[in-house]
């Protein structure tokens, strides 16, 4: 646990992109003593938050404003989710942020990527921000450059001294509700004060023996994985092999079923009612595959419900120990770099998260994608996310703590993850490096990395799928222990890794 934390704050630092403390996430974790735990510190919309804010006088949906500025941003929940971490924790919370204090004062040396990515963002860091922010330079950046960012030092210090109330409250608080203040934002003192983290029940479901650990909502991606999980449980997949056309179409039609669901039934549970008991019974499931056909393509018009779409930018880190505790933790501004819009004098990114609700439900948004009024707008209401923290056990033991940055597409990578290893029996480099696949419902068609299997393409086609290419998604981190040893890797597509410490 002390590890997690700390790595969520230096990636606060380092990854701007999408660690934060102005965002969200979902921790789960399995403590030695046998324990489960789920912690909800998802963005909350603000107390002035309403249904139709991102509407026109007509009813036509605004989407700049629920992605671009002060606007945007839903009350931010990651420190929040630190602190409430913390009483699993060993070291004292000062010892624990001190190093991401030290990268934001002192600097850190960039990569070839996050310099392509500030220059690329340049022109929106300047429009979406009334001071110079850190993230802008006079000349273009470039790999080897430092970052410098002495007002979010400042921020860490103030969290670091005073605990949650350094960021909740006083200074940091004030900063916040001043930077809303300049882009008609609605976050309020009393909106950051009355913020608190929540331990949610795991979703927990046994797979061929194993135990799968997994966020219950409001994340979507725990039950999605549940029933996709589910739906092939009983289809011998390991003798289809993988990345078959066999293998493929089954796990395509299961992710079609499961995102379909995603649409029609889930929201924040605070909120409304949701059949999470009855979506993942085996006779609900068996009912939802009777329309399966082998060798022919689903349809999305007859596998009838509604998207909300998602923002591909979020990070993951996967955590394990000497002593048996396991923590798998995703956290997210929403869009790369969140609303773009830095807190004047903080130093921090805001998050965009408010465009996670259904701008306006039952309407296609911008994506093409539709929601409904489950996952609508409403003051203190938790956003629908696809996080999927998980962790499995074998005999009661940690053997996989995986997860994955992207949106929608998070479930289908930790679900294939899974199936790569339990069924395909590949090694953990294999099982998130090799080609990735997804089908997300709406749109109807299955997305592919470019080096898919062409053969396993041509059948699928051939069967009826509309298959197209898509740049690498999902940057997965995987650490399974067996026999003993620990083997973690960090997924190809990002500047990811894995280390070991030994004391």
């Amino acid at each position: 646990m002390d590890a997690a934390i700390a790595t969520q704050l230096a990636l606060a630092v380092v990854y701007p992109w999408a660690g934060n403390i102005g965002g969200g996430g979902f921790m789960v974790a399995h403590l030695k003593n046998g324990k489960n735990i789920t912690l909800d510190y998802r963005e909350k919309a603000p107390g002035k938050a309403s249904r139709d804010m991102y509407l026109d006088s007509a009813g036509n949906p605004q989407t700049r404003l629920s992605l671009d500025g002060q606007l945007a941003a839903g009350v931010p929940g990651t420190v929040a989710g630190l602190f409430a971490s913390m009483k699993y924790a060993k070291l004292p919370f000062k010892t624990l942020i001190q190093p991401a204090i030290d990268l934001a004062e002192k600097g850190f040396v960039i990569t070839e990527r996050q310099a392509a990515s500030f220059n690329t963002a340049r022109k929106e860091f300047i429009e979406l921000n009334t001071a110079p922010v850190a993230f802008v330079k006079e000349t273009s950046w470039k790999a080897g450059d430092t970052l410098v960012q002495k007002e979010l030092a400042a921020t860490l210090k103030r969290i670091r001294d005073l605990g949650q109330k350094g960021f909740y409250e006083g200074e940091t608080a004030k900063l916040i509700v001043a930077e809303m203040q300049k882009g008609k934002g609605i976050i309020s003192l009393e909106d950051l004060k009355n913020y608190q983290a929540k331990e949610r029940t795991a979703l927990d479901f046994n797979y061929k023996g194993y135990q799968i650990v997994t966020m219950p909502l409001p994340s979507s991606g725990g039950i999605i994985l549940q029933q996709m999980m589910k739906m092939i449980e009983d289809r011998n997949i390991a003798a289809m092999k993988f990345q078959t056309p066999e293998s493929v179409q089954l796990m395509i039609e299961v992710e079609r079923r499961a995102y379909a669901d995603r649409a029609e039934f889930l929201g924040d549970p605070d909120f409304v009612k949701v059949p999470v008991k009855k979506m993942v019974t085996a006779d609900y499931l068996k009912e939802r595959m009777k329309d399966y056909v082998p060798g022919k393509a689903g349809n999305s018009r007859i596998t009838k419900a509604g998207l909300i779409k998602e923002s591909d930018e979020t990070t993951h880190l996967s955590v394990t120990d000497a002593y048996g505790n396991a923590v798998s933790v995703t956290t997210t501004l929403n869009g790369g770099y969140g609303s773009r819009t830095v807190v004047g004098g903080a130093g921090f990114l805001l998050n965009n998260e408010m465009d996670d609700f259904s701008v306006k439900p039952g309407v296609p948004n911008m994506f093409g994608a539709t929601g409904n009024a489950k996952n609508a707008i409403a003051p203190g209401k938790r956003m629908l996310s696809s996080m999927t923290p998980t962790i499995v056990l074998k005999n009661g033991k940690p053997f996989i703590i995986v997860g994955s940055p992207g949106g929608t597409t998070i479930p289908t990578s930790v679900f294939q993850a899974l199936v790569n290893v339990l069924e395909f029996d590949m090694n953990p480099d294999d099982a998130i490096n090799k080609p990735k696949f997804h089908h997300q419902w709406l749109p109807d068609m299955v997305a592919v990395e470019s080096d898919f299997s062409a053969t396993t393409r041509k059948q699928l086609e051939a069967m009826g799928y509309t298959i197209k290419d898509r740049s690498p998604w999902s940057k997965t981190e995987i650490i399974l222990i067996k026999d003993k040893k620990i083997v973690a890797v960090g997924d190809k597509r990002g500047d990811d890794a894995a280390e070991g410490y030994i004391p």
